[in-house]
């Protein structure tokens, strides 16, 4: 029966001792940092990650939304917190103190590397240079042909052409016989046509008697 009492007094003890630890340890009130984000120059982008560092461990981390981060640290009073912005050394840094609040706008550049002999992760290399072009790919295959045109309309008449110049005169005629002899023909003609109505005249003359 003693055992059994000394049992439970020390299983009592131990968690009276082990609640004040725990509420302890859970009502511990962070240390809160916000502000403004800049990146080379420029307000880091939606996304961009933001962490916080304590002696080289990191200790919280956070996103960029509206060109502004919010972060709450764990650590112990007097710690020195310093920051990362998308794994770029922010140049700013501040104390721990313990349910503190401290507006700490945050600048750095990409080319800052970690602080020597800190143990913290390098940063990431530059980007490589650019690699030679692959070979061309397989031509394409042969589009379909296209269909033919329809014809033009025919052009308009063109002008008439200035008259031509005057031929050159054809070669004169040959001498015509002698004119006595056409003269003689004709009288004869006459003749015997005035010999031919007489003969008709005596002719019809006879048949008549």
């Amino acid at each position: 029966m003693t055992q059994t009492r000394f049992l439970a007094l020390v299983m009592a003890l131990a968690l009276l001792l082990a609640i004040p630890t725990s509420v302890f340890a859970q009502k511990q009130p962070p240390h809160q940092f916000i502000g403004a984000v800049t990146l080379d120059g420029a307000t880091a982008a939606d996304g961009a990650a933001v962490t916080a560092w304590v002696d080289g461990e990191q200790v919280a981390s956070t996103t960029v939304e509206g060109g502004r981060y919010s972060i709450e640290v764990n650590s112990s009073d007097g710690k020195t917190v310093t920051f990362k912005v998308s794994g770029a050394n922010a140049s700013q840094s501040a104390s721990y103190e313990m349910g503190g609040a401290t507006e700490l706008d945050l600048i750095a550049e990409t080319g800052s590397g970690a602080a020597a002999g800190s143990g913290e992760a390098g940063e990431t290399g530059a980007t490589g240079a650019r690699g030679p072009a692959g070979p061309a790919g397989p031509a394409g295959p042969t589009g379909p042909s296209g269909s033919a045109g329809s014809a033009g309309p025919a052009g308009s008449a063109g002008a008439a052409g200035s008259d031509g110049s005057a031929g050159a005169a054809g070669p004169a005629g040959a001498d015509g016989a002698d004119g006595g002899g056409g003269a003689i023909g004709i009288v004869a003609l006459i003749v015997a046509i005035v010999a031919l109505v007489a003969a008709g005249g005596a002719f019809m003359s006879g048949r008549r008697g």
